[in-house]
């Protein structure tokens, strides 16, 4: 027969458990809302882990967002709603972008031409920032809509001023960049601005997000890809749900750096904006065509 002592022991065991269980569901959730997108009322995700879905956001606000953390690599890479924007066309060679439903700060520019090449296969981003060069290899081949958006907007100097506004921690490493509004001072809610179109998500089969990964944020529906993007400089555990549009070749040290200075004023997620401000100068895409 138990004893009191025993029956205490238990108890305390069994209160343990569910601390662990409801600590074990609060991290799936933040890393589920980890990416901010770039959208106004999607509260965000890329996103730090739970404020993330204004296309990319953190336990707050405004970034990117993200999915089911049971979603499968071929749920998620499967075409977008009709409703949505389609994907590339391989028999056409074209993509659809689509107007923002979700509103936003918009910087207006335009939409890119409908008609794309996903030949070369790769082409070489370059971002001059206060902080440096980062550079990065587009995969034209595979997320070719993706490419000729970040094209579209390099040429219309669309990233030029903006600040990269989210920085994650060790449990969510990555920058967030993208919003042209966003003012990275810690006290404004940024992650709500883009360039007022939409398009499908690309390339999401079997995507990982390790160290060295440039992916687009989103909000949580898809087809909500805009300008957004985050930079990984750990391993992210998120579904395949952004668009691993290339890798960084050069400027993983910057990243290193700036995560290493920390945040302003870190959200419930532990994200915020960086110390280390990264203004982006200019941004140039070269390809052998």
């Amino acid at each position: 027969m138990a004893t009191g002592k025993d029956r205490q022991k238990q108890l305390a065991r069994e209160h343990y458990e569910r601390q662990m269980q409801r600590r074990l569901e609060r991290e799936q959730k933040a890393k589920r809302n980890a990416i901010i997108g770039s959208t106004v009322g999607v509260v965000i995700v890329i996103g730090g882990i739970v404020t993330a879905v204004a296309l990319l956001g953190g336990e707050d606000p405004a970034t990117e967002a993200a999915a089911s953390p049971t979603a499968s690599a071929a749920d998620t890479a499967s075409a977008p709603p009709s409703t949505g924007p389609k994907p590339y066309d391989a028999a056409t060679g074209t993509c659809e972008y689509v107007k923002d439903p979700g509103g936003g700060q918009v910087k207006d520019v335009g939409m890119p031409p409908a008609k794309v090449k996903n030949t070369p296969a790769t082409k070489t981003m370059t971002f001059k920032t206060n902080q440096g060069d980062i550079v990065v290899e587009l995969d034209n081949a595979k997320a070719p809509c993706t490419t000729n958006s970040l094209e579209f907007l390099a040429k219309k100097n669309y990233y030029d001023g903006s600040k990269c506004h989210r920085l994650g921690n060790d449990k969510f490493p990555m920058l967030q960049c993208g919003d042209p509004a966003a003012k990275a001072d810690g006290k404004s809610q940024d992650g709500t601005g883009g360039p007022g179109y939409v398009m499908a998500e690309e390339n999401l089969q079997g995507a990982q997000y390790k160290r060295g990964v440039m992916a687009m944020a989103k909000t949580q529906a898809p087809g909500t890809t805009g300008s957004q993007f985050f930079l990984v400089y750990g391993d992210i555990g998120l579904t395949p749900d952004y668009t691993p549009v290339g890798t960084i070749t050069k400027g993983l040290d910057i990243l290193d750096k700036v995560n290493k200075a920390g945040v302003i004023s870190p959200g419930a997620d532990g994200t915020g904006a960086p110390k280390e401000t990264v203004e982006i100068k200019d941004v140039t895409i070269a390809g052998k065509s």
